[in-house]
């Protein structure tokens, strides 16, 4: 298992090693963290490929693997290293290896960083330089191999894989599982290949785990990791077959996704891109430094001048906003610090039909707004705010006209039309769908003035559709088109603000993340989950997009008004609930809220994120406490936002350094919250809690 280096490239803090087998035929990747050589340990490993793949037709892979991975396969082999090229340009460092096969056939890893980002960015694209097509059944976006090269033999009771559950109203979970529980130890022999492969299948990508998986070296401390921009089916591998553990992802393959795609001669492909990093630290370090990598793709779109309070009427009209609620609810906000009045869905719901059956043909109901939207977006900017309009133009509802009557335009399975529930489905793809929501979606937003959409998906169309060469593919296809729909709208509106959102956060991946300014953090709004869900997101999502619901009734306490404001501090606050009924004493804490999270804006938005407090097991019936703590990068300045449920202490404590200042709190009683002795303390009742700002002593 001789190998020998072919390249070490130091990028940033980071280090990348490309190594050559002894046969100098294949290529594998390490990322590890900047000047750790020395502490490297003799390893018996191969060297697994940097790019996976799998041509139709070719062996599939050895040692009782057939089935659960299509790593390592005949395709792997067939592919040479040929050359190797490193470009500087300004502060951006590429570097593309290429390996050819037989037949014209190329495969290219592309590697950039960019001066100051805490990771890399890596892709893979094939070429067909053949004269015949060429059917591709996998190929990965990366391929991380020789985890951990800091403990000897297989470092044996060291590793554990994190990976982040989701399902609806349950986004974000921490999942941590030793490498050997997950039968990924080599085996006496060193025979046989082991794979714990994850992923999810269907349009909703954030739909059973996040596009994310860490391993964390916790003898040496050491953690590497990978985001991927995955927008609809996807996959992510663990892999084992010696002392090396790799890490690899991409689209869901054929076995996994029924993805296929073929290459027709003088034609390539490109992979969706992966977020990789490497650091010393823990698993929250890592998610600080993936996160990160996500602000460049934000810092191109346009902004507010500050994160924005958002007002959503949904949990106050529950589908059925009319301009005479609109006439209720304005008087109650006008004048109050509020940027955006969001009309959520219903607005289109015809007599006798239900806003949740009735997407698609998208009229507007005369009864509830007689005067049109543009009256309804003309009086929110004479309140004082900015108007915006919920839309699912992806889908239409089982009552809609549209429904039958352009099932010709929708996507299909088999030959059928693909019916999930009450829904279908629009090929986007499909320019007479495309010019349709031109005339239904954009240009009633643009000729109305609304500067706020918000874009809903509500169902799966599951592992795919016809129209390609696989049922993956047509998947693959259709949410390009998708996003590009999203684009449009921005080239239609450029100054529009884009909330993204299915289901809450089942689009809470980089490429979508990329398109809008803002997410649906979850539908978890106004359950005790929804601080526990907020703070999770911090390791997928940067909080400056993550928009949290305070839902605000008039039957709440001074401490449940607390508590729901409190949790919008974990991401962008968006209010919501009996606005029109609250009392002048409620309507006080919840001014008062909105003067700390202006105050606190910048720590919201730049800070780094350490979690304190006792897992908590179950979300339904949490028990203990959480409390968020998140740095400005300059170390000048400190959230933390404390959340306490059932079964707690008396007292509490995080340290939070002595050389730190109470500057605010926000809590039903902020005598409850001191800092002592470089301990921030606090005593609160179950289902209590609080926010506090400190400043670094000048």
């Amino acid at each position: 298992m001789t190998r020998q280096l072919l390249r070490r490239e130091t990028l940033g803090d980071m280090e990348a090693s490309y190594w050559l087998s002894e046969d100098g035929r294949q290529v594998g990747l390490e990322l590890n963290p900047a000047h750790w050589e020395a502490r490297r340990e003799a390893k018996r490993q191969h060297v697994d490929s940097l790019v996976q793949l799998r041509l139709r037709g070719d062996d599939f892979p050895f040692g009782f693997a057939n089935g659960h991975t299509m790593r390592g396969g005949a395709s792997v082999g067939r592919f040479g290293y040929e050359k190797q090229e490193l470009v500087r340009d300004g502060g951006t460092t590429r570097i593309v290896t290429a390996l050819a096969a037989p037949g014209g056939l190329c495969v290219e890893h592309h590697l950039n960083y960019r001066e100051g980002e805490p990771g890399v960015e890596v892709r893979s694209v094939f070429r067909n330089g053949g004269d015949a097509p060429v059917t591709l059944e996998m190929l990965s976006s990366f391929s991380l191999c020789g985890i951990t090269p800091y403990a000897p033999m297989d470092a044996p009771n060291s590793l554990t894989l994190h990976r982040l559950g989701s399902k609806w109203s349950d986004e974000g979970r921490l999942i941590s599982d030793a490498i050997e529980d997950l039968l990924l130890e080599p085996s006496w022999s060193g025979h046989g290949a082991f794979s714990e492969k994850f992923g999810q299948v269907g349009s909703l990508p954030v739909r059973r785990w996040f596009p994310f998986a860490a391993v964390e070296d916790r003898v040496s401390g050491v953690v590497w990791g990978a985001q991927l921009h995955a927008s609809a089916s996807w996959q992510m591998e663990a892999y084992r077959r010696d002392d090396g553990l790799c890490l690899s992802g991409g689209l869901a393959d054929y076995d996994f996704g029924h993805w296929a795609k073929v290459v027709q001669p003088g034609e390539a492909f490109e992979t969706p891109a992966a977020h990789l990093s490497a650091c010393v630290g823990d698993v929250d370090a890592l998610c600080a430094r993936l996160t990160r990598m996500q602000k460049r793709a934000l810092s191109k779109l346009p902004r507010p001048d500050r994160l924005p309070v958002v007002f959503n009427e949904f949990c106050t009209t529950w589908g059925a906003p009319s301009q005479r609620r609109l006439g209720e609810l304005l008087p109650a906000l006008r004048g109050r610090d509020i940027d955006y009045f969001v009309i959520d869905c219903g607005w289109y719901a015809q007599p006798g039909k239900s806003w949740e059956l009735n997407m698609g043909d998208w009229t507007v109901n005369a009864d509830q707004f007689p005067d049109g939207l543009g009256a309804a977006a003309r009086a929110i900017r004479d309140a004082g705010m900015r108007p915006g309009l919920w839309f699912e133009p992806e889908i239409c509802g089982r009552e809609a006209d549209v429904f039958e009557g352009q099932a010709a335009h929708q996507l299909t399975r088999f030959g059928a039309p693909i019916t999930a529930g009450v829904r279908r489905f629009w090929d986007m793809r499909d320019p007479w769908v495309r010019e349709y929501l031109r005339e239904k979606v954009i240009e009633p937003l643009s000729e109305n003035g609304f500067e706020y959409v918000k874009i809903d998906c509500n169902e799966s169309i599951g592992v795919g559709c016809d129209g390609a060469e696989s049922l993956g593919e047509g998947l693959r296809r259709d949410i390009a088109a998708s996003q590009d729909f999203f684009r449009e709208i921005r080239a239609r509106i450029p100054n529009i603000l884009i909330e993204d959102c299915a289901s809450g956060g089942h689009r809470l991946e980089p490429s979508f993340l990329g398109l809008c300014q803002l997410a649906s953090a979850t539908d978890s709004h106004e359950q005790q989950e929804l601080p526990i869900i907020a703070a999770n997101l911090h390791r997928a999502m940067l909080p400056e997009q993550s928009l949290i619901w305070a839902v605000l009734r008039r039957g709440d306490s001074i401490r449940r008004l607390v508590w729901s404001v409190a949790a919008t501090f974990l991401g962008v606050m968006c209010l919501s609930g009996d606005v029109e009924a609250l009392s002048a004493e409620q309507w006080a804490v919840v001014e008062r809220g909105i003067a700390f999270y202006r105050r606190a804006e910048g720590v919201i938005r730049d800070g780094v994120t350490v979690r304190h407090g006792p897992r908590i097991a179950s979300y339904r019936h949490p028990r203990g406490w959480q409390a968020v703590e998140r740095t400005s990068p300059d170390g000048g300045a400190k959230l933390v936002v404390g959340h306490v449920f059932d079964g707690v202490p008396e007292r509490m404590a995080i340290p939070v350094g002595e050389e730190y200042v109470l500057e605010r709190v926000f809590a039903e009683d902020d005598g409850a919250v001191a800092h002592e002795g470089g301990m921030l303390a606090f005593a609160l009742p179950a289902n209590g809690a609080f926010a506090a700002l400190l400043k670094r002593r000048a």
